[in-house]
């Protein structure tokens, strides 16, 4: 009795560190992620694009963010691949690495007034590198929760790394709005908007020293003993699951386009359409992104009781709702109803983000999951979140009005709920049957 309560003392053990390490991990690349968006938003229009029109600007800068979604899916595939062949944990050290190295550069890039045409040329580059890293980052950290965590519980621990978003986001608005607020406009032009992406390397390097102390994941273990690891995984995916790898991606579209309309361009919406100041719109999205810290993991343990698919679907369907009473509410410039309209639109993401961890991964065997999880997940980025701001901003340039932005949501978030409803329920799956492997190559 002594030991197997001795023994469970050490799983549980083993759990929270791989949760946690994926969970910081995470956080801090997201970190990365959305510092360079939320500043795409509020400064890289003057500071790299400094010779056209502000909304063409804003234009240019998002550009440059879309960059980082383009290189998603070639992050995802290179890093699948090493991830199913040599283990999780070393490609997620590596994808961390990354990530660092290309946000504390982008913070000590001279702007457009110092060497031209060549600081919007870098900027984009370093973007790009930012997403190769991160197209490798969140298949990792999912499958060390998941594989991790307790078989019956799948749901609710492939949740925890997805709150590394609104953290991320929450740590990069709230590094920025600081900023903000103990620097006046000229000084944060010229400096404070640096400082977050500088901060980067002492995060990233608390990341890196609590990601070595995580152990492998079990069933990758498994895989490696039994010789059931596939030569090429992602041909694998390509040939055999190619239903699965169009759920995987369909179901996504309509939650990130919602994610970056409620959290990137409401930044936009509100400084540039409705007059509001920045630290108030960025103060409006960190009440949001706080808030779902906790209901992510809260969606993720009840996709366990009723199944990932109605709570997604809810989810879905409520953000497409409420997103033509979104922007009517940001218009009233009233503090109150702004935030009710962001909380709430982000309350419905979290419902769609919450299970889509575990939804998507079990979609495919374990010996192809990182592959086949990543790519569907980053090809989604690219027809979603990728230029959803963009779209967004050009439709506002066109019709200037709201009403085409929510059709466009309502649009993209269809083909979510349509995904999710062909698919499969997975979560009563036993923990044999969600680890299946595919045929070795």
């Amino acid at each position: 009795m002594a030991s197997t309560r001795s023994e469970s003392t050490h799983d549980r053990g083993i759990r929270v560190r791989a949760i946690s390490g994926s969970v910081i991990g995470t956080a801090l690349e997201w970190y990365d992620f959305f510092l360079y968006g939320t500043a795409a938003a509020l400064v890289f229009n003057v500071v790299f694009f400094p010779t056209v029109d502000p909304l063409v600007g804003t234009l240019l800068a998002f550009g440059s963010f879309a960059v980082g979604f383009i290189a998603r899916p070639i992050g995802a595939i290179v890093f699948g691949n090493y991830g199913d062949r040599i283990g999780r944990k070393k490609v997620l050290i590596i994808t961390l690495m990354i990530m660092g190295i290309s946000t504390m550069l982008i913070g000590m890039l001279p702007g457009y007034d110092s060497i031209g045409i060549v600081a919007p040329i870098l900027l984009t580059i370093l973007r790009f590198v930012q997403g190769f890293g991160l197209g490798g980052e969140w298949g990792g950290a999912v499958l060390m929760s998941l594989e991790h965590g307790d078989p019956k519980r799948r749901g609710f621990a492939a949740s925890w790394p997805q709150i590394g978003v609104p953290l991320g986001l929450l740590l990069a608005n709230g590094a920025l709005t600081v900023m903000l607020w103990i620097t006046d406009d000229e000084a944060f032009l010229a400096w404070g908007w640096r400082v977050p992406f500088l901060l980067s390397a002492a995060l990233i390097a608390i990341g890196l020293w609590i990601r070595l102390r995580v152990s492998e994941s079990p069933e990758f273990e498994k895989l490696a003993a039994e010789g059931k690891r596939v030569k090429i995984p992602i041909l694998e995916v390509l040939r055999n699951q190619k239903r699965e790898l169009l759920i995987a991606t369909g179901s996504r579209i309509g939650t990130d386009v919602a994610f970056y309309i409620f959290v990137l361009f409401v930044v936009t919406y509100l400084t540039q359409m409705v007059g509001v100041e920045q630290s108030t719109a960025t103060l409006v999205v960190l009440i949001s992104a706080a808030t779902m810290v906790l209901f992510i993991p809260a969606f993720g343990a009840l996709s366990d009781r009723v199944g990932r698919r109605p709570v997604y679907l809810g989810g879905a369907i409520g953000a497409l709702v409420w997103v033509f009473a979104f922007f009517p509410l940001l218009e009233t410039q009233n503090l109150a109803l702004i935030i009710t309209a962001d909380f709430v639109g982000m309350l419905c993401w979290a419902a769609m983000y919450g299970p889509l961890a575990a939804f998507t991964t079990e979609l495919f065997p374990a010996n192809v999951r990182y592959s086949g999880a990543s790519l569907g997940y980053q090809l989604s980025g690219i027809l979603g979140g990728a230029f959803a701001p963009i779209i967004a901003v050009s439709l506002y340039g066109r019709f200037e009005s709201w009403v085409p932005i929510a059709g466009y949501v309502a649009a993209m978030l269809a083909i979510t709920i349509v995904s999710v409803l062909v698919a499969r329920e997975s979560s009563r799956d036993t923990a044999e049957v969600a680890a299946a492997p595919a045929e070795v190559q």
